[in-house]
């Protein structure tokens, strides 16, 4: 239980921050009538957050963490997807919430992919936090441990999803819309700009 318990706060307290991830999961909820249609970027938001878990508590985190040629590359692919995320967002101006044109399933996965893989801050905060809690715990416990953190990424992108649909059922304009893409490109530059930081502080 202590294992659970631990595991839930810490991936809880590390998920809640409006990154370009929970960000984007928002938006796609609010950018869709039919919350179906988010489930692209929940299960490949989902599936990704369970890997690199899975991945840290094994111990690969090591190994990214002694490489800083790995992490620089991972902060330039990461940096590089973000601004194209967030040039995206903001050009996107729906007239009206019927003539808008939400993301299909393959932009929803391309893009759940890059701000969950290639996001920098997710990747260290799997690795460097959650995989060296892990290492408190041995055997069953270690994997409840696993089991609990994941369950909050699950259950935190689905309540993302609905929380957006609500914001979309009650525009019916489309206004709302606007905004909140353009809120949510800002956001995600000021997260690229932490990562040109990093990028800056490693070349230099």
């Amino acid at each position: 239980m202590t294992a659970f318990i631990h595991g839930f706060l810490l991936a809880l307290g590390l998920i809640l921050p409006l990154g370009a991830q929970n960000v984007f999961i928002f938006n796609q909820g609010a950018n869709h009538k039919d919350l179906r249609k988010t489930i692209p970027v929940i299960i490949t938001a989902g599936l990704c957050d369970t890997v690199l878990i899975v991945l840290a508590i094994l111990g690969v985190s090591l190994i990214l963490l002694s490489l800083p040629v790995l992490q620089l590359i991972v902060y330039v692919l990461g940096f590089g997807f973000l601004v194209y995320m967030a040039i995206t967002l903001w050009n996107e101006k729906p007239k009206h919430l019927e003539y808008q044109s939400p993301l299909s399933a393959k932009k929803q996965i391309g893009f759940a992919l890059s701000v969950s893989l290639l996001n920098p801050h997710a990747i260290m905060d799997t690795i460097g936090v959650i995989g060296t809690s892990a290492a408190l715990y041995q055997g069953t416990e270690k994997w409840i441990f696993a089991l609990s953190t994941i369950s909050v990424s699950w259950l935190w992108f689905i309540l993302l999803a609905f929380l957006g649909k609500l914001i979309g059922t009650v525009d019916r304009t489309g206004k709302w819309i606007v905004y909140l893409n353009k809120v949510s490109s800002l956001i995600i530059i000021v997260v690229a700009i932490i990562i040109l930081k990093n990028i800056i502080d490693i070349l230099f």
